[in-house]
């Protein structure tokens, strides 16, 4: 298996996602590899088994979640010097389906302990475990 360079990490905009973002930020440093950012959401819903789009537009949700992603990543460079290139990805779809799918494609894969889960006696976060 030939080696990507990419360290891949997936936030979620919670501190422990944050913390996993600046772990993912020192290993892709440490390694002189890529630093791929993965965010995911939902582009649906289903009510009373009836799928329907979420109400603002798919791209909408894409722009507002790049922009919040992007200043996840600035935070996590900060002081950092010097900083791996960095690749900012939102996808859609369930974050443990697209993590473990594009897992594939890259060298180290970084996880947060949890994420907003109401499940907070977890030491895993349900994308961990998946």
């Amino acid at each position: 298996m030939a080696l990507s360079n990419i360290v891949l990490v997936g936030v979620d905009g919670s501190s422990e996602s944050g913390a996993a973002l600046k772990y993912a930020v020192a290993e892709a440093n440490r390694r002189g590899a890529r630093l791929r950012v993965v965010a995911t959401y939902f582009p649906e819903y289903s009510v009373h088994g009836r799928t329907q789009p979420v109400t603002p537009s798919e791209s909408a949700i894409e722009v507002d979640l790049e922009k919040e992603t992007q200043r996840m990543v600035e935070d996590a460079l900060a002081g950092d010097a010097p900083h791996p290139p960095v690749e900012i990805v939102v996808a859609a779809g369930p974050a443990a389906a697209v993590l473990i799918d594009r897992s594939s494609e890259v060298d180290v894969l970084v996880l947060g302990h949890r994420g907003r889960g109401g499940f907070a006696s977890m030491l895993l976060g349900s994308v961990s475990l998946q």
